[in-house]
């Protein structure tokens, strides 16, 4: 946290010596003392600390200096800080002009100098005004700020990328918040160059792209290595496991994600059910907690970055990315995970980031305060999502096609859901149309049974329907399920091509695709479980079975 400023100001380098001095001795430990010479250097300095989102506490300024007198310092001052106490320093014969000015630019208080002891003088001052102005004090986020318009698709993609990479970020929404049109004005900025993000530094980007923004964040794209023992593609818990146990057995890893690590878990507001943790933990908190344990044991984490083919030639696996660059792996671990399905209704897919949201609830959650919701789902991650939407929203509605949740919701979710006055689940219901101008503000349900039709207000609606693998990219011959699920093992041998692609004397491991060291974990398999800790189990136990493939070599 940055400390607020005493800014201290006097044409006499002697005098200016003196009073940093016992500002020094006396404030230093809760305010940092900034002192300058020159009025106008003074006032030229201001704006970047404004731009910086620093604090001027108070201003000590000397009434006779020659570029400008205290007083009309203080005035132009105050237009950046106007919060900041105001104290005039001033000899015997300025008392006139210092007690017009308590009129001029509501001044605070005149010192006469000299102000020797400072104990008696200066010190019981500057604390009774220092003591107001904390008082009244609110710290400004120290930190990322993201300034851009609620229902705006950059703005959501920007908020999701900083949320699952757990950077600490303010969002400013340009239509409700004055904070966030002063900042923009402050920058020389208009609402055309929304969104915009406001670095820790004060430097600016406009409507930046991921890589771009995970760029200037220190998020890393390119391989440090030549040539890896093992590959994750995918940072979701069965690639986080995997990362963690192969640098943890001393094997040279990488992990590779698009966006950021946690995937569908990663987003859960609370996991309840997850081994070691009887109060529960939230996504985010688990993520971190992987991230930080694998990067002590060795592993280099690649985000934002892309895979977008992989080549096999003999022992080695060649690993392109979107930015052209290649990483070369002895063996690779599929954990790519899957994504929600998209619901086939073009009245909703111009809403998409504007009021319907696929997953993102922690996300988006506060911009719904006082307003009714409505989720598709009756899966854990649709309950989880209503549970956490349910501390802001009015009203929460979830929508399933079957009657009731028993069928596809963990119990302990259930009876949460049961016990939450503002959650109404409406069974045997979908939604058939979204309503609207630039951003949703009502959905067309139809009643499965009797096909009745009607029209509530919708403030946002948050999809949480199905499974989909994030396999399409894979080029190379792996076998696949019908919808797209990697198989593995002994599954492998049902299908009629698997003789033509594997060509060893062994069969393949347990988790072994039909392409020898490349190794599938978590959601993207075909028969996975779809359980956190199920994900965690399968990461962890591809490594075994890379130990035994790399042995062969």
């Amino acid at each position: 946290m940055r400390l607020p400023i005493i800014f201290a100001i006097d044409d006499d380098p002697q005098v200016l010596q003196a009073i940093q001095q016992d500002l020094r001795k006396q404030y230093r430990k809760k305010y940092r003392i900034m002192a300058t010479s020159s009025a106008r250097e003074a006032l030229d300095s201001l704006p970047e600390l404004k731009k910086r989102g620093e604090e001027v506490a108070l201003f000590l300024s000397d009434q006779r200096m020659p570029d400008m007198t205290g007083v009309e310092f203080l005035i132009q001052a105050r237009k950046w800080f106007p919060n900041a106490k105001r104290t005039l320093l001033t000899a015997y014969s300025d008392t006139d002009a210092a007690v017009r000015a308590i009129n001029e630019v509501q001044l605070d208080y005149y010192i006469a100098k000299p102000w020797d002891p400072p104990e008696e003088k200066l010190y019981p001052v500057l604390d009774d005004l220092l003591g107001d102005w904390f008082s009244d004090y609110r710290p400004a986020f120290d930190g990322l700020k993201l300034v851009g318009y609620q229902f705006s698709s950059q703005s959501h993609e920007l908020k999701d990328f900083l949320s699952g990479n757990l950077f600490p970020y303010q969002w400013l929404d340009i239509e409700n918040d004055p904070q966030a049109q002063e900042l923009i004005d402050l920058h020389g900025l208009s609402r055309t160059d929304l969104p915009v993000v406001v670095l820790d530094d004060g430097s600016i980007l406009t409507q930046p792209t991921i890589a771009e923004l995970g760029g200037k964040l220190g998020l890393q794209p390119k391989a440090s290595q030549d040539l890896y023992d093992l590959a994750i593609i995918g940072a979701g818990p069965a690639g986080l496991a995997a990362a963690v146990y192969g640098g943890s057995e001393g094997l040279k890893t990488i992990l590779v994600d698009k966006r950021a690590p946690g995937g569908q878990a990663g987003t859960s507001s609370r996991i309840e059910n997850y081994l070691g943790f009887p109060n529960g933990l939230s996504g985010a908190d688990l993520t971190r907690r992987a991230i930080t344990q694998a990067q002590r044991f060795g592993v280099e984490f690649l985000a934002p970055q892309e895979v977008v083919s992989i080549k096999s030639q003999g022992q080695y696996k060649h690993i392109k990315m979107s930015d052209d660059s290649e990483v070369v792996a002895r063996a690779i671990v599929l954990s790519t995970g899957v994504a929600y399905h998209k619901l086939e209704n073009e009245s909703l897919d111009k809403f998409t980031g504007a009021g319907v949201y696929y997953g993102a609830a922690t996300t988006e959650a506060y911009a719904f305060k006082g307003k009714p919701v409505y989720i598709v789902g009756g899966g854990n991650s649709a309950g989880q999502g209503a549970m956490y939407l349910s501390r802001t929203a009015s009203e929460v509605f979830i929508c399933v096609r079957r009657p009731d949740l028993s069928e596809t919701m963990s119990q302990y979710l259930i009876d949460q859901i049961n016990r939450t006055p503002n959650i109404t689940l409406l069974g045997c219901t979908e939604v058939v149309e979204g309503l609207g101008n630039e951003q949703l503000e009502c959905l067309v349900l139809e009643n499965m049974d009797s096909h009745e039709r009607r029209t509530v207000k919708a403030a946002g609606l948050f999809i949480f329907i199905g499974t989909k693998p994030f396999t399409d990219w894979i080029e190379m011959n792996i076998i696949k399920d019908p919808k797209g699920f990697i198989a593995t093992g002994r599954d492998l041998a049902r299908y009629a091509d698997f003789k033509q692609v594997w060509k060893h004397d062994r069969e393949p491991y347990l988790l072994e695709t039909c392409s020898a060291g490349i190794f599938a974990a978590g959601d993207v398999r075909a028969g996975a479980m779809n359980r956190v800790a199920s994900a965690v189990g399968e990461g962890a136990m591809a490594v075994s079975f890379v130990h035994k493939y790399l042995a062969e070599f």
